[in-house]
């Protein structure tokens, strides 16, 4: 069984993928596949071509630099998007080709925005309320509240994902209320 994880920015889709990974899932995270196509020779050469070198740090895109350009700026995400969403698609359907007698968890954010759904068994839709998604997002400190705002721009809302969802998780609460709901689910 493959099990699709998304959810809205920040909704807390890696801690529930992480959790199905210790129930045995092998886990596939497309960030990961994303962050590591990014700097792969042929990859690296379209995005800087596309955004300049002013992204490279040594030989390496770094991606503080294309993070500042990206997640501020729409129109430069979805540039950014076209670029490597296919690569990460290929590669992930190549992972589960060889992987096929596993149970697969994919941890995929954008993955009904990909239109790539059709790669997993079962949607789990991660849900949280917006006033505990932006408390967390605030703790992390990862991002600034004019990139947050437009990675949620980015992506479907919460109620749209919720409309392919085969599985729900709400995770609002405590870790060990997002627990219960895992153990509980089949």
């Amino acid at each position: 069984m493959i099990i699709g994880v998304t959810g809205i920015f920040g909704s807390g889709k890696s801690t529930v993928a992480c959790l199905l990974k210790k129930k045995g899932f092998m886990h596939i995270n497309a960030d990961t596949i994303g962050h590591a196509l990014l700097q792969k020779p042929g990859m690296r050469k379209k995005v800087v071509h596309e955004f300049g070198k002013g992204i490279i740090s040594g030989n390496r895109i770094d991606r503080s630099k294309l993070k500042q350009i990206v997640f501020h700026d729409p129109s430069q995400l979805k540039r950014l998007n076209r670029i490597m969403h296919p690569a990460i698609i290929r590669e992930i359907e190549n992972i589960i080709g060889k992987n096929k007698d596993k149970d697969i968890v994919l941890d995929a954010p954008l993955l009904i925005e990909l239109k790539a759904h059709h790669l997993v068994d079962k949607i789990l839709v991660v849900k949280i309320k917006k006033s505990v998604q932006l408390q967390r997002l605030g703790k992390k400190k990862k991002y600034t509240q004019s990139e947050i705002k437009n990675i949620m721009k980015s992506q479907l809302s919460q109620k749209e994902k919720l409309k392919y969802a085969d599985i729900v998780i709400d995770n609002s609460g405590t870790m060990i209320q997002t627990q219960k709901q895992m153990e509980a689910m089949r």
